[in-house]
């Protein structure tokens, strides 16, 4: 089997990681070095163990090192930004260019020069081909969508004769009833499209409680959720789940700094046992690391203001 040359001699191919895989071995290569006293061999060590090229593992430690402020040089944010930038200044450039080429047909006022109009100039000035103004202009609409205004049409009206309060199941029903042979998918399609939604009972579910504002403790992270090691900073969050059987809520708690889920509860109530129960997991999960400078972050739920909650993280050093 042939392998394919770049198409740039000079310029070696670059493979593309995902996000997480640099993490990880940005992670295991800290762990390591902390665990032999000393850099040298961590990146070789490491790099082998998950197959990547050793060269650019250098490259993700350095960029974490500038992130965490430990190397001179700009951050992750910051190239990111001046990518964007750069992406911004490009395309302002080049529609500043294409202006500075229509300007010609506005000289002299609001109105065209006479001899300035016409599709063949224009096209000519936006580099587009006369051939595809004049296809897009006469070619007739496609069978989809001529079936799909059709069926908006039905649509619209069989929403309008219940009132408004028919969703995607019961107008694709009386459609089905009508003999108008159409996929559920589509009459949702088109729904969303005419901005069309039936009516509902179903009680919004509520998953954040706030607590009293004096009880409200101080936020330590100010929107920053970033770490630059391990047990630095904990995210606690709740959610819910429909099942066949009804809602569950499932409380869990993120270390930042690897995304890792350390604790999570599943409970059929929004009792303060559910945040408190993967606190604990959490604590038990990390049981052998040091938590003394490990900060905790949450909403304004009640369920991470109860007393309970609240003592138990003091218990934890936190």
């Amino acid at each position: 089997m042939e392998s394919r040359a770049p198409d740039n001699p000079s310029r070696p191919f670059q493979r593309r990681y995902p996000p997480e895989l640099r993490e990880r071995a940005v992670r295991l290569v800290f762990e390591t070095a902390a665990e032999q006293g000393e850099r040298h061999g961590a990146v070789g060590k490491v790099a082998k163990q998950l197959g990547i090229g050793p060269e650019s593992v250098r490259q993700w430690v350095r960029q974490a090192e500038v992130d965490r402020g430990d190397r001179s040089g700009l951050t992750t944010e910051e190239r990111a930004r001046m990518k964007e930038l750069e992406r911004e200044v490009r395309e302002l450039c080049r529609a500043n260019e294409i202006l500075k080429s229509a300007a010609v047909f506005f000289v002299g006022g609001a109105r065209p020069r006479l001899a300035a109009m016409g599709v063949e100039p224009i096209c000519r000035i936006l580099a587009i081909a006369p051939s595809s103004y004049y296809a897009a202009k006469t070619r007739p609409h496609s069978a989809r969508a001529v079936r799909d205004q059709g069926l908006s049409r039905d649509i619209s009206r069989i929403h309008a004769e219940h009132f408004s309060v028919y969703g995607v199941r019961k107008a694709w029903r009386v459609l089905r009833r009508e003999g108008i042979a159409v996929g559920r998918d589509q009459v949702g399609r088109l729904m969303r499209g005419l901005g069309l939604a039936g009516a509902t009972r179903t009680k919004r579910i509520r998953t954040t409680r706030p607590g009293p504002v004096s009880a409200r403790p101080a936020d330590l992270v100010e929107r920053v959720f970033t770490a630059a090691a391990p047990n630095r900073l904990w995210v606690a969050d709740l959610t819910y789940v429909w099942t066949r059987a009804g809602f569950f809520y499932t409380a869990f708690v993120v270390d930042v700094f690897s995304r890792a889920i350390v604790g999570w509860r599943v409970l059929a109530s929004l009792r303060a046992e559910l945040a408190l129960d993967a606190l604990e997991m959490a604590i038990w999960h990390r049981r052998d690391a040091a938590l003394a400078g490990l900060v905790h972050h949450s909403d304004r739920g009640v369920q991470y203001l109860a007393i309970r909650y609240t003592e138990r993280l003091a218990e934890a050093g936190r």
